[in-house]
């Protein structure tokens, strides 16, 4: 079948054709802004222009902090829980700031289908910060979070894909499908993690603990073959060049790597029907699922490789990457987990081994977005020359 051309976006769905106050280019993107502009209207043009998937940074952040207080390196655990909690209350708050203040911004987010799942990872965000406060045996803050994430996921969940694909967009909607649209999945698998986390520990309500956390894996996994068909589609029947191959791609097999989590820890609820009923089918897909996130890691490397070694697209700071430092911290914590939740010894060696190389991605991105905050929104143009 032959190739189809990509259908010509309007102005106001192209990124390169957005307006000169910058929506949906936060500072982390390059807020287009007037020279001698004062702090105060730089933070605004940032908070305007803020990134719906931001919240990428307090998934990477909250997860590797996770994997470490699972090898136990606890002061190193606390540091980063330190920076999700911090990160969590700061975009949280911009994030409010944006929607009262700038409705107009965040409903062109809404409608790009570019950039509306990004709005998941709020969702997925909360979850790892109340698992991971779980972990610090904090059970009444983990509930508190995932009554607001699961109640943000089920709205989320029919909103988004509504006016992000039934919006007002051009068509084929297929051709603006990227690697954000498997954080629909991760948001799915968070909430069923959060469940299964508390389900154990709660006096009450505790099948119906169990019902959320059967389902919202059952419903992560359909929604990832589905993301996958629609991703491939896209990929094969119109133009893709290494500019499209950008970091959420490796949602894709963080996506699976969540899915692997939510198992192991379904599996170790305490029974219930829903749990008895699926105990065995979860616990060996998820040693499946973890296969399969293993062999997409090559691909995904090679990629990179081919967009910025061979391709030469310039490697500079985008808040995206924090949807690549997710992925390589899920993959950690859930091969570690799994290692050890089914005896898999060589499941978590590799796990651990790679727990460091995530590490080692989130401090370089983390350097690289505050050496970029403070080019865009503390120092004026003037000061640096």
């Amino acid at each position: 079948m032959p190739a189809t051309p990509s259908p010509t976006p309007s102005p106001a769905h192209d990124p390169a054709h957005r307006p000169a106050h910058g929506h949906g280019h936060g500072p982390a993107t390059g807020p287009v802004r007037a020279p001698g502009a004062t702090l105060g209207e730089r933070i605004r043009i940032g908070v305007e222009g803020l990134a719906p998937g931001y919240f990428a940074l307090v998934m990477a952040s909250g997860i590797l902090s996770v994997g470490m207080e699972l090898q136990g390196y606890r002061v190193l655990s606390e540091v980063l829980l330190a920076i999700c909690a911090g990160a969590f209350v700061l975009l949280l708050s911009l994030t409010a700031w944006r929607f009262v203040a700038y409705r107009t911004a965040t409903s062109e987010d809404f409608m790009d289908p570019r950039r509306g799942f990004g709005f998941f990872t709020f969702v997925a965000g909360t979850n790892v910060l109340g698992v991971r406060l779980g972990l610090d045996g904090h059970y009444t803050a983990t509930a508190v979070l995932f009554a607001l994430s699961g109640t943000a996921w089920l709205v989320l969940g029919y909103v988004v894909p509504w006016t992000a694909v039934l919006g007002p967009q051009p068509r084929p909607v297929i051709a603006a499908a990227n690697g954000t649209w498997f954080i629909w999945t991760v948001a799915s698998q968070s909430v069923a993690t959060a469940a299964a986390t508390l389900e154990p520990r709660a006096e009450t309500g505790r099948i119906a603990l169990a019902l959320i956390a059967v389902v919202a894996w059952s419903v992560g996994v359909f929604l990832y073959a589905a993301t996958g068909v629609i991703v491939s589609l896209r990929l094969m029947l119109y133009d893709f060049g290494p500019e499209d191959l950008n970091p959420p791609y490796w949602v894709s097999m963080g996506a699976l790597a969540i899915t692997v989590l939510a198992g192991a820890r379904i599996v170790e609820m305490a029974d219930a029907p829903m749990v008895t009923a699926t105990r065995e089918l979860i616990a060996g897909l998820a040693v499946v699922f973890w296969a399969f996130a293993t062999w997409l890691i090559p691909p995904l490397v090679a990629a990179g490789w081919w967009r910025h070694g061979i391709r030469k697209i310039p490697l500079r700071y985008d808040p995206t990457m924090w949807s690549m430092i997710f992925p390589l911290g899920m993959y950690a914590a859930a091969g570690i987990y799994l290692g050890r939740a089914d005896d898999l010894p060589l499941v978590h060696r590799i796990a651990s081994i790679e727990l460091w190389v995530a590490f080692a991605a989130a401090v370089t991105v983390f350097v690289a977005m505050i050496v970029h905050l403070d080019r865009t929104i503390r120092r004026s143009p003037a000061a640096r020359g």
